[in-house]
């Protein structure tokens, strides 16, 4: 699961935007974001994938990328 959250923040850092706003654009609602932080939630495999999927097909622009770590 921390490997998931750290993609995520990672992705929306090269965008500067907030994880919730990259979850959001993916399709999902973006007040989960908090609950997977809280740990009071944890999004199901659908969900992993669909937001994986979002992130590799919208990869950020040369200019944009830089290593997040």
């Amino acid at each position: 699961m921390e490997q998931f959250l750290k993609e995520i923040r990672a992705y929306a850092a090269r965008f500067g935007v907030s994880p919730s706003t990259v979850i959001q654009k993916a399709g999902v609602s973006g007040g989960k974001w908090r609950r997977w932080v809280d740990g009071t939630s944890s999004p199901t495999l659908h969900t992993v994938d669909r937001l994986r999927a979002y992130m590799a097909e919208n990869p950020p622009a040369a200019d944009q990328a830089e290593d997040v770590a």
